[in-house]
């Protein structure tokens, strides 16, 4: 399985375009998708390659974010961003007290195909270098239909940037002919939950003894 980790409550955010664009257009929410305000959705020129996937959004404090697929160089900026994570939010990631991985296991979630596994990562200037301060990734479990995952560090939640993420992650299942997200979210994990509810889309929920499991349609 997939897990969710805890997310924040949502802010504003606006952004631009930046994949293989010069063009810079200003960011809108329709259905959960990116899009141009007054257009279709926006997606970028690499949407066919979506290992080089990018687009910059803006934080509430004006900074900017970049959201883009995860690389296999990316090592130490994940190990870093776990580290910068709280056990508590480690914990409803992954559903057990969980710091340390394997490399097996850091080898799954570095080397992506961007076919039937899709991760892309937030980034923002620390000190003069981009650091990985969220993530999301979705895996395909059947045909149309796959599970996805969201994380946040604990020092950058409650800014946004999970509801950006699930807006990249709508907008690429959409251009893969998905018709739904699932997730598994802790009981208690309430804004989880409710960034779900904010998509606008169709949410069924049905609650179990130790989750709640989400279905999230794209049509």
């Amino acid at each position: 399985m997939v897990f969710i980790l805890a997310e924040e409550h949502l802010c504003t955010i606006a952004g631009t375009a930046a994949c293989n664009s010069d063009d810079e257009r200003q960011l809108s929410i329709e259905e959960g998708g990116v899009t141009a305000d007054g257009g279709n959705p926006e997606r970028s020129d690499a949407m066919g390659d979506l290992s080089c996937y990018s687009a910059v959004e803006r934080l509430c404090d004006g900074r900017a974010l970049e959201i883009r697929a995860l690389r296999p160089d990316d090592r130490e900026r994940m190990l870093a961003a776990i580290d910068h994570t709280s056990a508590q939010s480690l914990y409803r990631r992954f559903f057990a007290a969980k710091r340390h991985f394997t490399d097996k296991e850091i080898a799954f979630f570095l080397n992506v195909d961007f076919r039937e596994q899709v991760a892309l990562v937030a980034t923002a200037d620390e000190d003069g270098e981009q650091a990985i301060v969220g993530g999301a990734r979705y895996v395909a479990t059947r045909p149309g239909q796959a599970e996805v995952a969201f994380t946040v560090i604990d020092e950058y939640q409650r800014r946004g940037i999970g509801a950006a993420l699930v807006r990249h992650l709508v907008d690429i299942a959409r251009a893969a002919g998905l018709t739904e997200l699932t997730a598994e979210v802790l009981p208690d994990n309430a804004p989880m939950l409710k960034l779900f509810e904010r998509t606008g889309l169709p949410l069924s929920s049905r609650r179990e003894a130790d989750a709640v499991h989400l279905v999230l349609r794209l049509t």
